[in-house]
């Protein structure tokens, strides 16, 4: 694990972040810091909002209007990574769990996908990116992932770029050794792919395998719940793929 210092709050602030800000607290934002964590007036907290890097603030004004006081920079503003993350919707909880992962997994944009077998249809992307945002928080990360619209499968497909590597999960892999088969597979930025627990429908499959930058993804001899396939094929890609080599 990277080093990194974890003891000291830290908040995603939807603004310019600069010396000598001073930003105000939402309401949830206030409760947290002041009757959950009871930080007292001058406490450090570490502030980010996705693109100017990480800064210290201190905690200022009062009980019914604290604001954030911006000092300095702590850490520069990193690049994004290049890793999409695309996957039938779980239920509640369960989702929350597969963002909250993919996002300290390394994901830089997070793509509900309806499949014929699709046992959720409707998402909340505001839970969603709330989910985002505090495992950003948790795990120091600068760049918040994207959550884009839920979108069917085969107009997905259609406008996923042509460089990009297709990878999906499928027990059906001709190749069964799943390191083996990203090492194999052709060049380009990765997108993983995590289909719903029934499986992809033959069509939907076939419409995968007719494109040009694709691999299938074997995950081993168990049957393995959705949850579950995503933390272990984001894993694979990582190691393999991705920024962990």
């Amino acid at each position: 694990m990277a080093r990194y210092e974890f003891r000291t709050v830290r908040l995603f602030m939807d603004a310019d972040l600069r010396e000598g800000a001073e930003l105000p607290l939402s309401r949830e934002q206030g409760n947290y810091v002041q009757n959950v964590l009871r930080l007292p007036v001058g406490a450090p907290v570490l502030v980010f909002n996705g693109c100017d890097g990480e800064w210290r603030a201190v905690l200022a004004g009062n009980r019914r209007a604290p604001v954030l006081a911006v000092e300095s920079l702590q850490r520069p503003q990193t690049a994004a990574g290049d890793l999409g993350y695309a996957f039938a919707p779980l239920k509640h909880a369960r989702l929350d769990y597969v963002v909250q992962k993919a996002v300290e997994m390394g994901a830089s944009v997070l793509t509900p996908v309806l499949t014929q077998h699709t046992q959720v249809s409707r998402v909340n992307l505001d839970r969603m990116r709330a989910n985002v945002i505090e495992a950003a928080e948790q795990c120091g990360i600068l760049s918040v992932p994207a959550v884009e619209e839920p979108i069917a499968l085969d107009r997905w497909l259609a406008a996923l770029a042509a460089d990009r590597l297709l990878i999906f999960c499928d027990e059906e892999a001709d190749i069964a050794d799943p390191v083996e088969a990203l090492r194999r597979a052709p060049a380009g930025p990765p997108t993983l792919l995590v289909g719903p627990e029934g499986g992809f429908a033959e069509p939907e499959r076939r419409a995968l395998l007719g494109r040009g930058r694709v691999v299938r993804l074997s995950l081993g001899p168990r049957i393995l719940r959705a949850d579950t396939a995503a933390v272990a094929a984001l894993a694979l890609v990582q190691a393999v793929r991705g920024d962990w080599r």
